[in-house]
């Protein structure tokens, strides 16, 4: 099937093994955080993932590359970000392992059913609403800023989609961690795991990445950093590793 590539549009290459991202010019576009989490995000063979929000498909497309049995459904309530996603999935062959769903998150569990799925994965807006400035761009609002969506809605969601013991992998930033943790507890998603990210070892960390377990037993592990850029302004081993590594599906 032939992929229309609209005006504004290209096609970006997005990992060693060829996997492929359309994406708008003049609209959001993925940044590090997306290739973060898929990454700490771990898909296991048989697994029914949800992403929530998941924009132009980019997390549910890269998590793709590591096992040929996991089934990922990606949710997305902005048409124009639907679509893109959906020709992505077809221009990587992938039809048959990524659905993507135009529409809320918040009604999520009502169209895909709850208790059905391992693992859910949210890169959700940042900021709250009456702070910062407020892109003029409604796509690049909507990813920034909790408006048609909030941290509430993404754990609501995730807490009634997941099957008990099922896993929510979620990047944030720090300075909201306290809550991310109360409204996980709320919801009964007990954190397990975090990981800061540092943009290098001389500044604070800019991104969290996080995951609870529905119904889990407390224990929290702090897993080590994560640095992205050496002093020289080069990326980290690991960075290079998660940007660029030889992923083979088992």
């Amino acid at each position: 099937m032939d992929v229309i590539i609209k005006e504004n549009e290209r096609v970006d290459i997005i990992d060693f093994n060829g996997l492929k991202i359309i994406q708008d010019l003049n609209s959001f576009r993925f940044g590090m955080d997306a290739v973060l989490l898929s990454h700490f995000a771990k898909p296991r063979p048989g697994d029914k993932v949800v992403d929530l929000g998941t924009g132009t498909g980019i997390i549910p497309i890269l998590m793709s590359r590591r096992n040929k049995d996991t089934k990922f459904y990606g949710i997305e309530i902005q048409s124009s970000m639907a679509d893109m996603a959906k020709r992505s999935v077809v221009l990587n062959h992938l039809e048959d392992r990524i659905k993507i769903i135009e529409g809320d998150l918040r009604e999520s569990p009502n169209y895909l059913g709850t208790r059905k799925y391992q693992l859910v994965t949210a890169n959700p807006p940042y900021k709250k609403v009456g702070t910062g400035i407020i892109n003029p761009n409604q796509a690049k609002a909507v990813a920034r800023h909790e408006i048609l969506c909030n941290l509430d809605d993404v754990l609501m969601a995730a807490s009634k989609l997941l099957v008990v013991g099922g896993r929510l992998s979620m990047v944030h930033r720090p300075n909201r961690l306290t809550d991310i943790l109360l409204g996980m507890k709320a919801y009964g998603l007990e954190p397990k795991n975090i990981r800061l990210v540092y943009p290098n070892l001389k500044k604070p960390p800019n991104m969290v990445l996080i995951e609870a377990v529905l119904g889990g037993k407390p224990y929290l592990s702090w897993m080590p950093p994560l640095i992205v850029f050496n002093d020289d302004g080069e990326f980290t081993d690991e960075l290079k590793e998660i940007y660029f590594g030889n992923y083979k599906a088992d």
